[in-house]
């Protein structure tokens, strides 16, 4: 049986990880600045003495703080799966239940984002090179996310023209801003099955344009 403070404690672990996200996106931008030492640049000069541009000892305290909050992310967001999971494996023995068999059989894949493979928009999976550079482990009810069938747990193979490199979550955030209002084809890994995907990423009366957060892998 879940305990029934799971979900608040879950919440507020969601709300700490957002606050650490703020707290270390500004010390990432401070650091990253036009003529800063960004986050592991040396600070000593060619002739091997302290940079005279930059204040060091301020550097040094931020980049101390941004390992600091990278561990409390880690940490956090371990203890946020592991609350999720609990959430989730607890819905699912409710749904199975209470809700009549048929009632999944019944609802048509495309109603639910999901395109058949012989929906002339569909992503053909079969070029998906490489493997999963994303999971979503936060999804609100009610969200556009969940809404176009997007699911706790799921595992992105491509999301609109973002597949795989460096700055995956800067590039997911111009994703999504850039076709608000519009489908973005997506591809998704479910339960070891690609799955072709549409979703609209849109204003709600919650945070986002999807309401879901994507943890990089």
């Amino acid at each position: 049986m879940v305990a029934p403070n799971l979900k608040t404690e879950t919440l507020s672990l969601m709300d700490r990880r957002r606050a650490i996200e703020a707290e270390m996106d500004a010390i990432i931008a401070r650091l990253s600045q036009p003529g800063g030492p960004g986050i592991s640049a040396t600070l000593v000069d060619p002739e091997g003495f302290p940079r005279s541009d930059i204040d060091i000892p301020a550097v040094r305290a931020d980049r101390n703080r941004l390992a600091e909050l990278r561990n409390d992310y880690r940490d956090n967001t371990s203890k946020i799966e592991q609350g999720l999971h609990a959430l989730h494996s607890a819905r699912l023995t409710s749904d199975v239940s209470s809700s009549p068999k048929s009632s999944e059989a019944d609802t048509p894949a495309s109603s639910h984002g999901i395109l058949p493979s012989d929906t002339s928009t569909a992503m053909d999976v079969g070029m998906i090179t490489s493997g999963p550079f994303a999971i979503i482990d936060e999804i609100a009810d009610a969200s556009p996310a969940a809404e176009d069938g997007l699911q706790l747990g799921d595992q992105i193979l491509k999301f609109g023209n973002v597949e795989s490199g460096d700055q995956l979550l800067p590039r997911l955030s111009s994703e999504l801003q850039c076709n608000q209002g519009n489908a973005i084809p997506v591809v998704i890994l479910r339960h070891g099955t690609p799955i072709n995907f549409s979703v609209t990423p849109r204003q709600w009366h919650g945070l986002g344009l999807l309401g879901c957060h994507f943890r990089i892998l």
